[in-house]
């Protein structure tokens, strides 16, 4: 019975530990070409693109500033923070 409790539990751990890797996927290939062409006619000028907390997390400058763009499942732009 020890032995089955020790298996679950690394299980679980190992679970654990899968799921923030499998968070942090970025977008496909051709929703990343969308987001780029999007926010190039936009003036800004893409670095990164990732997820964070279920939103599509973009790094790019504009005017000599960077932002952070995060953008929703229909890749309209809802939040915006500059960095400094």
């Amino acid at each position: 019975m020890p032995r089955l409790k020790t298996a679950a539990i690394a299980t679980l751990v190992a679970l654990g530990l899968a799921v923030p890797a499998i968070a942090s996927e970025a977008p496909d290939a051709a929703t990343q070409a969308k987001i780029t062409e999007d926010l190039t006619a936009q003036g800004y000028e893409v670095r990164k693109i990732d997820t964070e907390d279920g939103m599509i997390e973009v790094y790019a400058v504009k005017d000599g500033k960077m932002y952070e763009l995060y953008l929703d499942a229909d890749l309209k732009v809802v939040r915006t923070k500059e960095e400094s």
